[in-house]
Formats: C-alpha cells, sequence, structure tokens
C-alpha cells in the first residue's frame, strides 16, 4: 500500500532549494516560492511553514495584495528570520583582520576589526579574530551555525592550506584550516547540538565572487568574472551556474599572476609585470609618485587618491596606466572565459567609477568579445565577509534539518 506523505513532509524535500530562495531575495512571496520551486501551492507552504519552524524565516500571517497593476492574488511574504542563527564570519587581510556575525540574505548584524601587522605563523591572529567574533556571540547571544574565514592565498581543497600568501608572508602550506579549527576551539564556540561548529576557509577573491553572485552586482549572472584588488595583490574568481569554479584542487583563476607588462615589476611569483604588482594600490601609489603612509590602509589611501584624478595631472596619469593594465588583464581574461559579466571590486570598482571609458575601450580593444560584456562595480560592502559567510552558511542551505539538528533553541 502506497503511504501518503503529509505536507511537512512533501515541503521538507525542497527545503534547501526554498531556502536558498528566500536567502537570495528571489522569493520574497509564498506564491514567488511556489513559481520558481514548481510546486503545489501545498508543497510550497508547507515548506515556508517548516522553514519558519527552524527559525529560519519569517512568513506573515496576513497575505499581502500583489501590487498596484500587476494579477495575481494576494500571497504572504517571506523574510529572514530577524533574529534566527547567524554565522561567524571572518577575513585575515594584510593590515589586519575583521569578524562578523552574518545572518541569512548576506545581512550583517555586527562586526568587529583589528589593525595589526599580521605575523608569519597565523594561529595568533587566527585566535585574535577568531575571539573577536566569540565577544560578539556573546554580546548578541544569537546561535551560531557555522565559521567562514576569507583569507588572501589561494586555499588547497580539502586539505585546506594556504598555497601562496606572499603578501601577509606565511610559508607555503600553511595549514590555516587546521589552524581556525584549533582556535575555534580554544575559543569554546557551540554550534548545533553544543559541540564546536563546523568551519570552513576559502579564498578572499573567491569568495566575494560568491557573495556579489548572490546578493550584488553579479545576481543572476549565468557566467561571472570578478577581479578585484584590495589591500595588496590582484585577485579573481569565476562562477559558473551558481557554483564558484575552484579547479582541481581549489587553485583556478590565479588573475593576479596574468602579465600585463613583460618589462615591469618583478613579482613573487617568478615572473615580472604581473597584476599583482602591476594594478594594485601600491603599484597605483607609486606610479602616482606617492609614498605610502602606515595608516590608513593602502585600499583606502589608493581609493582616496584616484578621486584627485580629474585635478591632479600626475594622479590622472597613474589612473590611465591602471586602466590600460587591468583593461589588457581583462580582455585576455574574456577571452579565454567568455564571461556574461564582470564584477569589479576594491581599487578597481572605484577606477570603473572615475574611468569608465577609458576601461570599456581596452577591455573592447584588446578582446575578441568584450564590447558587449558589462563591466560593473561592486554590489556590496565588506563582500569578503558576506562570502565568507556563505561558505559557512552552504551546509544549512544545503540540508537545513540535518545542519540545524539538536542545535539549542
Amino acid at each position: 500500500m502506497t503511504r501518503t506523505r503529509t505536507r511537512p513532509e512533501r515541503g521538507r524535500n525542497v527545503l534547501g532549494a526554498a531556502l536558498m530562495l528566500v536567502h537570495t531575495g528571489r522569493a520574497p512571496t509564498r506564491s514567488a516560492l511556489t513559481a520558481e520551486l514548481g510546486v503545489t501551492r501545498a508543497t510550497a507552504g508547507a515548506a515556508a511553514g517548516e522553514l519558519a519552524a527552524l527559525g529560519l524565516i519569517r512568513v506573515d500571517t496576513h497575505p499581502t495584495a500583489p501590487p498596484t497593476g500587476t494579477h495575481g492574488r494576494p500571497s504572504h511574504r517571506l523574510a529572514v528570520a530577524p533574529r534566527g542563527p547567524v554565522v561567524l564570519a571572518l577575513q585575515v587581510h594584510v593590515d589586519g583582520y575583521r569578524a562578523a556575525l552574518v545572518g541569512l540574505g548576506g545581512r550583517v548584524v555586527d562586526t568587529r576589526w583589528g589593525c595589526v601587522t599580521v605575523p608569519q605563523e597565523p594561529a595568533a591572529v587566527i585566535d585574535a579574530v577568531v575571539a573577536a567574533g566569540a565577544d560578539l556571540l556573546r554580546a548578541t547571544k544569537l546561535r551560531c551555525v557555522g565559521v567562514g574565514m576569507a583569507v588572501p592565498s589561494a586555499v588547497s581543497e580539502p586539505e585546506g592550506e594556504a598555497l601562496d600568501a606572499f603578501n601577509v608572508a606565511w610559508s607555503v602550506g600553511t595549514p590555516v584550516s587546521a589552524e581556525l579549527g584549533a582556535a575555534v576551539r580554544r575559543a569554546g564556540l557551540e554550534g548545533p547540538g553544543g559541540a564546536p561548529p563546523p568551519y570552513f576557509v576559502g579564498n578572499d577573491a573567491n569568495l566575494e565572487a560568491l557573495a556579489e553572485h548572490r546578493h550584488g552586482a553579479g545576481r543572476d549572472a549565468r557566467h561571472l568574472l570578478y577581479v578585484t584588488t584590495g589591500h595588496r595583490g590582484v585577485g579573481g574568481a569565476l562562477v559558473l551556474d551558481g557554483r564558484l569554479h575552484t579547479g582541481s584542487a581549489g587553485l583556478a583563476l590565479e588573475v593576479g599572476h596574468l602579465t600585463v607588462d613583460p618589462a615591469g615589476r618583478p613579482c613573487r611569483c617568478g615572473g615580472r609585470g604581473c597584476l599583482d604588482v602591476e594594478a594594485d594600490p601600491l603599484a597605483f601609489l607609486q606610479d602616482a609618485g606617492r609614498t605610502p603612509g602606515p595608516e590608513p590602509s593602502l585600499l583606502r589611501q589608493a581609493v582616496d587618491l584616484l578621486r584627485q584624478s580629474d585635478r591632479d595631472a600626475g594622479v590622472r596619469g597613474a589612473a590611465d596606466l591602471l586602466a590600460d593594465r587591468l583593461g589588457l588583464g581583462l580582455a585576455g581574461l574574456v577571452n579565454i572565459l567568455n564571461p556574461d559579466r564582470i564584477v569589479l571590486g576594491g581599487l578597481h570598482s572605484a577606477l570603473l567609477s572615475a574611468q569608465p571609458r577609458r576601461l570599456h575601450a581596452v577591455v573592447a580593444e584588446r578582446s575578441l568579445w568584450g564590447r558587449g560584456v558589462p563591466l560593473l562595480p561592486s554590489g556590496i560592502g565588506r563582500a569578503g565577509l558576506v562570502g565568507a559567510a556563505e561558505l559557512a552558511w552552504q551546509p544549512v542551505l544545503d540540508d537545513p534539518v540535518t545542519a540545524l539538528e539538536a542545535a539549542p533553541a
């Protein structure tokens, strides 16, 4: 005899997909959830109810009428639960670290930062950033369901080792994942069931790209190319059909080591004239004839200087050179990857605002398909933290019930 499934059981089969739709803003109402999932209204309603019971989303009690001038029946609005669980998002960069609590929807609940010289051994700075996050959790009393950390290095999969953290002087093969796990345990963090929360580590540019694809300027792109420069160096990532392309071992898209000037500056990779040393904040400051100061960060100094390009010939020349170098690198990537959208972060985002015509022209002239590819500035702040949070949220997005099983209320 065939057993008839209950409404909650029918909804449970699509819980992960339903949560992802609410998380990325693609299902603001129950009717939209029904349409996006391609299921019956009863199944979508059961899924929404189950997610609400888990404390992940909120379902309005009373249905809301559709916008004026549109057709359709009133539908219950769906939103991320305002006091729902969070993940601890961490980021280590050249000038220090930042910790944040991030809820579903990419919502940064609270954040704390530290400006330090990152030591050659990572344990101290990882302990410091985890401790800052633990303080945030104690202050807010929110449930933590995972920890994600972004680092300025390619990270091997599945070992979780930093393989090229040149700018923070970590040795090749530094076990950042193991160090993070040890720091989580030392801090006494508790996740589902009272055990230490699951933890994850990823390359900062990869995670920024993931954040942009889910919540920012790259939303709904099929083949998204993301290129950025933060404090030092140039990073990039490719998101294909919603998933990061990380290669066979997590090391794909090291765009910073594309050569854009064969006679240029020596690069730590052994080459010369790489994007990493020709199109980052330090290179821009040097080309403009400025000596970088200890504060604020190199990125802040470079962005502030770029804003003077319309009234300072030396700065304008450096900005032109930066646009030419970046454009040449982007053109090569367009020829190889054929993206349908390019999003620029960090100093490159500011450059796009200051030099849109020149940058677009270089990409169009030096690539086969570049004329039709949109170049867009980053759409969200603190993309590295939001991306680190995405890493930690992924198990919940894949299987909410299993990930939250026995989690303390």
